[in-house]
């Protein structure tokens, strides 16, 4: 601010005062007493309460701040809409203070900014308590700027920006007053009091509405400085006792090793496997979730922080001159693919870029640019892309059998195996093709099994594509604003509750029961959008209770969460045992056609096929390349891996440290993002989009699109610098993020930070 005035001419030597609001404290920044502004440092800025005395704060300055301290706490007290203050002694403007002439309401634009007459403040000497009471009189005008008598002049602004602009704007009204005073003193035309009255409510109303965002912002989270978790010294640890201890959970007692040959044929159950409870879980501390929502909802009470316009054009011109293959390539696939991508998830401002290999937790593009690789393909890949000893062994598979035969294989039922090992709840599990189908499958099941016909979603879930449940996606209340194409019969059984509100859902399971009933409820066990909008600890175990209350099967989706958190998924973690279970792609290790539904014997009784002709009510499922034997094998050794090195534990620690990194970075420049993380799936909410509801449609129809653009804008930020994020909001981790990698995101993601606007 002092700089821009400076340049301006509106700041001389050391004459005048600049302070800032510092959002959700009681305090203030002020610049130092008798300081040159062009030589001026942000550690000679001074930090004072609103009593005007001074506060030992970190990295502020001892200096003696501004004499007009206490005018400036004055202000800030009296003024909860007022984040940022200017006074100067400029040249027009301070004419006028000696003339101590008022400037009338001369145009709509001052009446709109300034708020119409600029007073007089009696005079009274500088620095002392009378000017500042001469000045509390005056406030309550409720303007933005005021001239002190035979001194100088203050301006207000509901932040910063506005403040500076409100004092050039004051110096341009103050030359074009005198002009007038002294060539027609008789003709100086104001704006009509009707006009200016309807200017100034506006103003107001700006006022207000913009203050409120800056002063219920929530300081950044305090970190202390100690060294970040270190997913290296946790995997060397495990390495280590793998290595003296052949009993340690995460090893096989069977002698074989990752690659090695293994004489399959149910190793699992026979017991030679450690539990899930003795190899651990991903997620160090839970997140506190009233915390997480607070910063929440005041990052979407605050203006958007995007890119800077001029940063942004930095960001497009990487794209143009080095992805110049890539953007060639979705080019032409628009002519032939819908959209010009097949994957949802390829869809990234300002174009697609083109993969050509995957390795561990880099990505290259046709380009032979290198990329972080956050995304690990939305999920599944937890012990980084490509693993090599996953890799070798499902080669092995193709030579023998090739990639589908059509018949039943040895590794569908290891799989099987595997997976009830380590989910016990999963009795019987059916492979399938996608999550997308797991859900479908399990929401048939669970009608089918129940002879009830409504299904309950939490708000802003996301479970895959299927008629049934595109109900509510992604924004909680939207009902079937994304169900183009489908029928309303399709969705007129299922029913959606906002997912922070167990009372509704008990509300909801009751008016479900003149209905027919409530054959499920399906959750995603973190929050919908893999924790996006997180849920309490106990929020499962809660939701356990409601279904064994109403008679509803309650189902997980742990699509993503199975065996990202560890290798009990989320429900061995939460110790809440669902009805059925839906697995999506990390079920085969990122290998294609992965997914399936699994779960407690009866129920899954309904998809008997075969011979199987005991049981009542089948319902149909199938799928020719469900449980071939690329994915089976691939899921089986990559399962088997996960468990050897214990992969998502360190992932785990992994994404700690990139969580941990990010609020430090987030604290450094000022910034009101959000983060969080459960183990190995990190947040990083720059807009808060995710956070809108119907609850509030105004604000979701007015900010949607303002808030899901700059999103769009910061992932390709990041991505400019190297890093490739889901939707520039979600960050997965995986074993390959070791302590250099994730250290070298960081350093990327300060450098994406800087562009900011505002820092």
């Amino acid at each position: 601010m002092c700089r821009t005035m400076l340049g301006h001419g509106f700041l001389k030597a050391t004459e005048g005062n600049v302070s800032v609001r510092i959002p959700g404290r009681q305090l203030y920044a002020v610049t130092p007493s008798n300081y040159g502004y062009e030589k001026m440092r942000p550690e000679d800025v001074c930090v004072l309460d609103f009593g005007g005395k001074p506060v030992p704060v970190e990295g502020a300055s001892t200096l003696a701040p501004s004499v007009e301290a206490a005018m400036h706490a004055t202000i800030y007290r009296e003024r909860p809409d007022v984040n940022a203050i200017v006074h100067t002694h400029q040249p027009f403007a301070s004419a006028l203070a000696y003339l101590r002439t008022p400037i009338p309401a001369l145009s709509d634009e001052q009446s709109r900014f300034l708020g119409g007459e600029v007073p007089i403040v009696d005079y009274a000497p500088a620095g002392t308590s009378f000017l500042a009471a001469n000045m509390r009189k005056k406030l309550r005008t409720g303007g933005n700027a005021y001239i002190l008598a035979n001194h100088g002049v203050v301006v207000l602004g509901s932040d910063p920006e506005r403040a500076v602009f409100a004092m050039g704007l004051l110096e341009k009204v103050s030359i074009a007053y005198l002009m007038a005073l002294v060539t027609e003193p008789d003709k100086v035309y104001t704006v009509p009091a009707p006009i200016r009255e309807i200017a100034i409510n506006k103003l107001r109303s700006e006022q207000k509405r913009i203050g409120e965002r800056v002063t219920n912002a929530v300081p950044a989270e305090e970190i202390p400085e100690t060294p970040l978790p270190s997913a290296d010294a946790l995997a060397a640890q495990i390495a280590a006792a793998r290595t003296t201890d052949p009993e340690t959970p995460g090893v096989r007692t069977d002698g074989a090793g990752a690659g090695g040959a293994v004489e399959r044929g149910g190793a699992a159950e026979q017991g030679s496997w450690p539990s899930a409870a003795s190899l651990g879980y991903g997620i160090s501390t839970y997140p506190d979730v009233a915390e997480v929502y607070r910063r929440l909802e005041a990052l979407i009470d605050q203006p958007v922080r995007g890119p800077r316009h001029d940063a942004m054009l930095g960001v497009l011109d990487y794209f143009e001159t080095r992805c110049a293959s890539s953007k060639e390539i979705t080019t032409r696939a628009k002519k032939r693919l819908p959209g010009g991508v097949q994957h949802n998830l390829a869809f990234n401002y300002p174009f697609p870029l083109a993969i050509s290999r995957a390795d561990g937790a880099h990505l290259t593009d046709v380009d032979g640019n290198t990329y972080i690789d956050f995304l690990q393909a939305g999920g599944p890949t937890i012990l980084g892309s490509n693993y090599a000893p996953v890799r070798e062994r499902v080669h092995e598979v193709i030579r023998e059998s090739g990639p589908v035969t059509g018949l039943f294989h040895a590794y569908e039922l290891e799989l099987a195996e595997l997976i009830h090992h380590y989910l016990p709840s999963i009795e019987v599990y059916r492979s399938l093709g996608s999550g997308t189908e797991g859900v479908m499958a399990a929401v048939r099941g669970a009608r089918a099994f129940t002879g009830k016909p409504m299904v309950i979603k939490m708000g802003g879930a996301y479970h895959g594509w299927s008629d049934t449940m595109v109900v509510g996606l992604r924004v909680p209340g939207t009902w079937r604003m994304n169900a183009k194409g489908i029928p309303l019969g399709a969705t007129a059984d299922t029913r959606e509750a906002f997912p922070e509100s167990l009372g509704e859902l008990k509300r909801k399971l009751i008016e479900n029961k003149v209905r027919g009933g409530t054959a499920a409820v399906i959750v995603e066990p973190v929050g919908p959008e893999s924790g996006t909008r997180p849920v309490p600890e106990d929020y499962n175990a809660k939701i356990r209770e409601l279904c064994d209350e109403f008679n509803a099967l309650l189902i997980f989706d742990e699509v993503v969460t199975g065996f990202r958190l560890g290798m009990g998924g989320a429900q061995g973690y939460f110790g809440v045992r669902p009805d059925l279970t839906v697995l999506g792609k990390a079920v085969s290790g990122g290998y294609p056609m992965a997914g399936g539904v699994g779960g407690r014997e009866d129920v899954m009784a309904v998809f008997g096929s075969g011979l199987d002709g005991k049981n009542g009510a089948h319902v149909q499922v199938g799928g020719t390349l469900s449980a071939n034997p690329l994915s089976c094998a691939a899921g089986v050794f990559a399962i088997e891996e996960m468990a050897r090195t214990n992969a998502p534990v360190i992932a785990g620690r992994a994404g700690d440290r990139l969580a941990e990194g990010l609020k430090r970075l987030i604290a450094k420049w000022g910034l009101p993002y959000v983060v969080h993380n459960t183990g190995a799936i990190v947040h990083l909410a720059s807009t808060g989009v995710m956070m809108l509801s119907m609850r509030h449609p105004a604000k979701l129809l007015k900010e949607n699109g303002p808030r899901k653009e700059a999103m769009e804008h910061m992932g390709a930020v990041y991505a400019s610098h190297g890093i490739i994020t889901l939707a520039g909001s979600r960050l997965y981790t995986s074993m390959a993020c070791t302590d250099a990698v994730i250290d070298d995101a960081l350093d990327r993601f300060d450098r994406s930070f800087a562009l900011v606007e505002g820092v």
